[in-house]
This record gives structure tokens, sequence and C-alpha cells, in this order.
């Protein structure tokens, strides 16, 4: 009798184990499903979010603002953001969860894994290498800045915008001289600052005709960076629309704003020339920005080749010069010629004292280059540059260069940026007649001395091959 009794508890007990363990399996189960499912959904509220943060930003201070506030008001960005944190919360505490049920996160990899073979997910971008720096070019006309500039315009990882500034010259009026030059300074300044917080909109009321839905045919060379015409900026081409400034090497429709500023936000770090600003001094708000990490390279050459290149560039503005050195009884040329000459010596010359001069708020963000060192040295002086603003000069930087500065002859075009470098930055010196030298060193000469210029006494010194009319100096960065 008590074995027959003990028989049937065993059973039960064998039966009510199995449905434990059922219930059990029923419950990770179910916790493997609702956690997959959830990390869909949570995927699926990214990707809108990211498409509606595509919206543009407000045209008068976008970076000033917080993008998360400004879409609130349509309540879209903001309900998402606290859904999105709603399921973060939901899926930590799933995660735990499973952790203490003994649930391996390899199974919620493979259930992904099946989704994801559905529709492919972009990559993602890759971490970016230090912090982001933002590298300004200053110089004047005619100094290679363009051809400087590409050192920068070659590295993948930089998005590079080729004289923006060029567009606010074109619209806003200033007299060169006393208020109108602070005035100048500080728009340029402004622009500059939005434009490193890649808020180009700033740009739109300057660009004429204004820009339709932020598209515009008329950004100024826009061929000369790379970073607005490749993918994703450079949208399908439109028949019938032309482009002022086309890309190089590939069709485009027209630049489409808001894309380009969103490829600026994916650079790791940001890059522009100006030749309209010259005042070092009016740069100290942005270095002082908590927001940017600023680097200036200050870029000079050799007062007498500026202006013989700008001679030839520019003949329309230099009939004046031509006609006094084709007019051998005029002994004086008009004085306002040789103001302005003198004034943009100095200009440039105080701005280098000031970076050499190491202020606080200037040290470790200043370098003073002189563009004929560039051209002896092109590939060494490239990693001077880039050892300076903090960034790890690519291979394929270094391969432009080589390709670029051994070329049988300069290209063509004044802003050609291929040169025969070794040979081409004192070619003036056997074309340019020595009343022309001497016009230039007698209102340049404190700016030439400080850079390493050496004047010369007659023409025989100017062309005299064997003569350099260059001082070896060192590197001048600020560290």
């Amino acid at each position: 009798m008590e074995k027959g009794l003990t028989l049937p508890q065993d059973c039960r007990d064998f039966v009510h184990s199995l449905k434990m363990r059922s219930k059990y399996a029923l419950f990770l189960i179910f916790v493997v499903i609702v956690f997959v499912f959830i990390e869909k959904e949570n995927k699926i509220i990214s990707r809108v979010s990211d498409r509606l943060k595509q919206i543009p930003q407000a045209l008068a201070d976008a970076n000033s603002t917080d993008p998360a506030l400004v879409l609130a008001e349509n309540a879209s960005l903001l309900s998402l953001s606290e859904l999105d944190s709603a399921f973060s919360q939901l899926k930590s505490r799933l995660h735990n969860l499973s952790l203490q049920l003994g649930v391996e996160p390899a199974v919620e990899a493979a259930g992904e894994e099946e989704e994801e073979g559905e529709e492919e997910e972009e990559p993602p971008r890759p971490a970016a290498v230090g912090p982001r720096r933002h590298v300004l070019l200053m110089a004047t006309t005619r100094t290679g800045s363009s051809f400087v500039g590409e050192f920068f315009n070659q590295q993948g990882n930089i998005f590079y915008l080729f004289e923006p500034l060029w567009h606010i010259e074109r619209t806003v009026s200033f007299e060169p001289g006393g208020a109108n030059a602070a005035g100048s300074a500080l728009v340029y300044r402004d622009v500059l600052k939005q434009l490193f917080l890649c808020d180009l909109y700033v740009l739109e009321p300057f660009i004429t005709p204004l820009p339709e839905d932020h598209l515009t045919q008329f950004m100024f060379r826009r061929g000369s960076s790379r970073s607005l015409c490749e993918d994703p900026v450079c949208t399908p081409f439109v028949k019938k629309v032309f482009e002022k400034y086309h890309c190089k090497n590939r069709r485009c429709g027209p630049l489409n704003v808001t894309l380009a500023a969103e490829a600026c936000r994916r650079k790791d770090h940001m890059a522009l020339k100006a030749v309209r600003m010259r005042q070092l001094e009016f740069l100290q708000p942005l270095a002082e920005d908590p927001r940017l990490d600023l680097r200036v390279i200050q870029l000079v050459r050799d007062p007498r080749a500026v202006l013989a290149s700008r001679m030839v560039a520019f003949a329309g503005k230099y009939k004046t010069w031509k006609k006094w050195l084709d007019d051998e009884g005029q002994d004086q040329l008009r004085e306002e010629e040789v103001q302005r000459l003198r004034g943009n010596c100095e200009s440039i010359r105080l701005s280098a004292e000031l970076g050499l001069r190491q202020p606080a708020w200037l040290r470790g963000r200043y370098m003073l280059v002189r563009y004929e060192d560039v051209a002896r040295r092109p590939l060494q002086k490239a990693r001077e540059m880039y050892r300076f603003a903090g960034i790890p000069l690519t291979p394929q930087v270094e391969d432009w260069i080589q390709k670029n500065t051994q070329a049988a002859h300069d290209g063509s075009g004044i802003y050609s940026t291929q040169k025969n470098s070794s040979e081409q930055f004192e070619k003036w010196r056997f074309s340019m007649p020595f009343k022309l030298a001497q016009v230039v060193q007698a209102a340049c000469g404190t700016a030439m001395r400080l850079f390493g210029y050496k004047l010369v006494e007659d023409a025989t010194a100017l062309t005299n091959r064997s003569l350099s009319l260059l001082e070896e100096r060192g590197t001048f960065w600020v560290t």
C-alpha cells in the first residue's frame, strides 16, 4: 500500500516540475520577443528622428539655438525624444532582467541580424580622432592661397570652403580704411564664426540671386570645394539649369545648402580660406568661443611677387600702374595707389606681429607661413601645417602634393593649383621693371624685413639668379 501511494506522488512532482519549467521557458521566450520588438521600434523612431533633424535651422542665429528646441515648436522632435528615452529605459530594464534570468545578449544580436537582412543599414561614421579643429587660412590675393588651400581640400575628413566671404564683399559695400575697414572685419568675423559652426545658411542673404528653398546655382567657386561636389551634396544633374561655378569632375544639380550643412557636421574637421579677413585681432572672439578650436595659418608672400601677379590677373584694376610703367616721362606714381599698397602691407604686418607676440588668446593657435617656403618644400610645409592644426596628414594629401608640384609646367589659368613649385616662386624677378620693385620696397620695406625678404639696390641684383631674395627662417608657429 505504501509503494502504491509513493508512485503517484513522484508522478505528481514530475508533472509539476515540467509545468514550472514550461512557464519559465515561455516567460523567457516572451522577454526575448518583446526585447527584439522594442529594438526594432527604437530603430524606426531613430530614423524618423534623423529625418526630422534635416529640417533647416532658422536663418537668424541657427547655432545659438538648440535644434531640438527649434523643432519642438512642431512638437515632432520633442515627442520622439521622449519616446526614444522611454524605450531606452525599458530596453535597459529588459536587458538587466534577461541577464538575471540567464538569457545571453547574443540571442538579441541573432534576431537583429535576420531583420537587418531585409534592409541594409547605413554604415556608422568612423569615430573622429581627437577634437574637431577649425582651420582658417588667412591670406591676401595672389599669395598662393588657392594652392595651399588644396592641402586641406584634398583630405577626406575635412570640410573645406573656398573663399565664402566673396559673397559678402560683393553684396556689402565697404570703403577701404578707417571705420569702414573695421566694420567689414566685424561682418566677416561673424560670418566666419557661423560657417565654422556649419551654419551655411548665413551665406544665403549675400548670394545673388537669393537661393530658393535653400537651392542655389551661384555658390562662388563651388568646384574648388570637394565637399560640395561629393555625395550626398552632389544631387542629380538638372537639365537646362545653368550653374555658374559648377563642379569640375562631375555634373551636379544646384547646391542644396541644407545638404551641405549636414555634410559639414559629418566631417571631422572644418577649414576655409579667406583673402578678405586681414585683421587678426578681430578673431579673438572666435579663438575664445568654447564651441570652436581655432587654428589660424597666415600665408604671406613677397609683396613684389604679389604685385607682379596682380597686374596680370587683375589687369583692369592696375591700368594706372601699367600706364606709369609705359610712360618714361612720368616719374611719380599716383599717391593714392602707393598708399593703397602701403596699407595692404601694413595690415598684413600688424597681424603677423600680433600673432608672433603670442597673446594668451592666440597661444598655440597661430602659424605664419611664407609661400616661398611652401613652393620650395611643399610636402615638408604641409606636414608642419597639419601638425600645427593637430590633424593627421593622410597619404591622399601627400600623393596630391607630389603629383601637383612636379608638373612639367604650370597649369593654365590664373587660379591654377598645379605648380612647378621649385621654379615658380621667383619667376616674377626676371620680368619686373626695377622701378616697380623700388616702389614696392619703399611702401612695404618694414613688412618685407619682418618676413625675411631681401631688398635689392639695382636691376642687376633683382635678376641675379645666384642671389637669393629670401632669408632663411625657422617655422613661425606659436606653441
